[in-house]
């Protein structure tokens, strides 16, 4: 069964490395807290599917989301897993919030045929970069 996605911008963040410090200093107990104002109506079938982060107009890092939590602040969280998985960068487009992502639009990961796959994260970073990846 395909699965749903979300993208997201990693708002401050310059390069993937900052972005996984970040996320490892925000995980507890095997969780990232990704906190928004709007309530995904396809909740369900985000489940088992993927945050996919945007840096500098390039998504090069995904999480896998377990669940959706309420927050006593009106809002509500999307729950991550803290294993990021680093991408081979993809151009999209920056945007606002979170934007859905179909499975078969959804970049492969590292390993999975990906254009790069040999590559380290920072020469990927410098010849996607220069659209040469």
């Amino acid at each position: 069964m395909p699965f749903l996605h979300l993208t997201k911008v990693a708002v401050g963040c310059a390069h993937v490395e900052t972005f996984a410090r970040r996320v490892a200093a925000r995980a507890d107990k095997g969780e990232l807290r990704v906190p928004t104002r709007m309530r995904p109506k396809r909740q369900v079938e985000l489940i088992g599917g993927a945050l996919h982060w945007i840096i500098k107009h390039r998504i090069v890092a995904r999480q896998t989301i377990l669940r959706f939590e309420d927050r006593k602040d009106g809002r509500l969280d999307i729950v991550c897993s803290d294993q990021l998985e680093i991408l081979p960068p993809t151009y999209r487009r920056a945007h606002q919030g979170w934007r859905y992502l179909a499975d078969e639009d959804a970049p492969t990961g590292i390993g999975e045929g990906g254009e790069g796959d040999e590559l380290p994260p920072h020469l990927q970073r410098e010849l996607a970069a220069l659209m040469l990846l």
